[in-house]
C-alpha cells in the first residue's frame, strides 16, 4: 500500500477534528493489520490509497489486483461494535448486508468489501421514489428477521436505546450538553412528554430491533435494480424499529418533496401488517417514532473519536437532536 507526501486526506467539514490517523505510529499498526489481512485473501494491493478522515471514523480506500477495490475502517471507542455487528449481520441475514473481510473487535477496526454503487450516485432517470419504497421495505424485512437476536446483537456491545431507556437516557444527553438556560428550559419541558410517547409506544407491541439511525442513500449500495446492500452502522443502536423511517423520509423529502412521506411510510409498514396489529396502529406507532428517532441521532453524534482538550466534540449536533423530540411528525 503506498502512502506518501502526496497522498490527499479528505478532512470533509472537520479539518481540526481529533483522530488517530495524525499518529504515525497508529497508521503503521493499521497498515500493517490491513496488509496482513489482505495476504490472507491472497490480494495484492496495487495504487496509491485514499483517505477519508471524519470525528467519527477513519476510512481507506485500497486498491487490489483483480478489480474492486478494498475498504478500511476504523471507528472510535464508542462504536467499535461497528464491525462484530457487521460480521454477525452477514450470518444472521447475509442478503441484505456486507460481508466483512476481517474484523478486529478489539481495535475497532475491519475491512470490508467494495459493494457496487451508492444508491446516492444512481443516475436520477435511473431511480425515483418507488426505489426509497423498495428500499424501506427491505430494511423492513431485514429488522423482522432480527427481532429474535436482539440480545445477540446487544451482547455485541450495540447501544441499548430501547424505550424502556429513552428518557433514561434523554436526561444524560442534556446534562451533558450544558445548553443556556432557555433552553434547558425547553428540553426540560419536553422531558414528560418524552416519557408519555414512550410509553404508548411501548403500548402498542411492536418488538424492538436494530434501528441504522441514520438510513439515507449515502449508506446504501445498489449493486442491481431492486436490490439494496445496507452498510455504516456505527450510529447504530437497538430501539423500536420504526425510528428508522426518519432519516430515511426527511432525505426522500429534500429530494423530492414532502408529497412522498406517506408513500415511503406505507411501503415500510407493510411488511409488519401480518403482527395483529392495525395500519391505524402501526401508523400511530410511526409517528410517535418518528419523535424518539431523535435520540438516536442525538447518542450518535457522542461517538467520536476523543479530543484531548476535553471539550466534547460535535456536542451542538447532540443538543440540535434533543431539540428535535419537538417537532411534529409528518404523519
Amino acid at each position: 500500500m503506498r502512502l506518501d507526501a502526496t497522498t490527499a486526506v479528505d478532512r470533509g467539514r472537520h479539518p481540526g477534528a481529533a483522530t488517530p490517523w495524525d499518529d504515525e505510529s497508529w497508521r503503521a499498526a493499521a497498515f500493517a493489520w490491513a496488509g496482513e489481512r489482505l495476504d490472507d485473501l491472497g490480494l495484492r494491493p496495487v495504487g496509491p490509497v485514499g483517505v477519508r478522515v471524519r470525528p467519527w471514523s477513519v476510512l481507506v480506500r485500497l486498491p487490489v489486483s483483480g478489480g474492486d477495490s478494498v475498504w478500511f475502517k476504523a471507528n472510535p471507542p464508542a462504536s467499535r461494535f461497528e464491525g462484530p455487528l457487521t460480521a454477525a449481520l452477514s450470518r444472521l441475514a447475509p442478503e441484505h448486508v456486507l460481508r466483512p473481510l476481517a474484523v478486529d473487535a478489539g481495535r475497532g477496526w475491519s475491512l470490508l468489501p467494495d459493494g457496487g454503487t451508492l444508491f446516492r450516485n444512481v443516475p436520477a432517470g435511473e431511480t425515483g421514489p418507488r426505489d426509497w419504497e423498495t428500499m424501506l421495505g427491505q430494511y423492513a424485512r431485514l429488522q423482522r428477521a432480527l427481532v429474535p437476536h436482539t440480545a445477540e446483537l446487544a451482547a455485541l456491545g450495540v447501544p441499548d436505546a430501547r424505550l424502556p431507556r429513552v428518557a433514561h437516557l434523554y436526561d444524560e444527553l442534556r446534562s451533558g450538553v450544558a445548553p443556556d438556560p432557555g433552553v434547558r428550559a425547553t428540553l426540560d419541558a419536553l422531558r414528560p412528554r418524552v416519557a408519555d410517547w414512550c410509553a404508548e409506544l411501548a403500548a402498542l407491541g411492536v418488538p424492538d430491533s436494530l434501528d441504522h439511525a441514520d438510513l439515507h442513500d449515502g449508506q446504501i449500495f445498489r449493486p442491481v435494480p431492486g436490490r439494496f446492500t445496507f452498510f455504516d452502522w456505527g450510529d447504530a443502536n437497538l430501539s423500536h424499529p420504526f425510528c428508522v423511517v426518519r432519516v430515511a423520509a426527511r432525505t426522500a423529502a429534500e429530494r423530492y418533496g414532502d408529497r412522498v412521506v406517506p408513500r415511503l411510510l406505507d411501503a415500510y409498514l407493510e411488511p409488519w401488517t401480518g403482527t395483529g396489529r392495525s395500519i391505524t396502529e402501526l401508523r400511530r406507532a410511526a409517528g410517535l417514532a418518528w419523535r424518539v428517532a431523535a435520540l438516536g441521532r442525538a447518542l450518535a453524534w457522542g461517538r467520536v473519536f476523543p479530543d484531548p482538550s476535553g471539550v466534547p466534540p460535535l456536542a451542538e449536533h447532540t443538543l440540535e437532536s434533543l431539540r428535535a423530540f419537538g417537532e411534529e411528525p409528518p404523519y
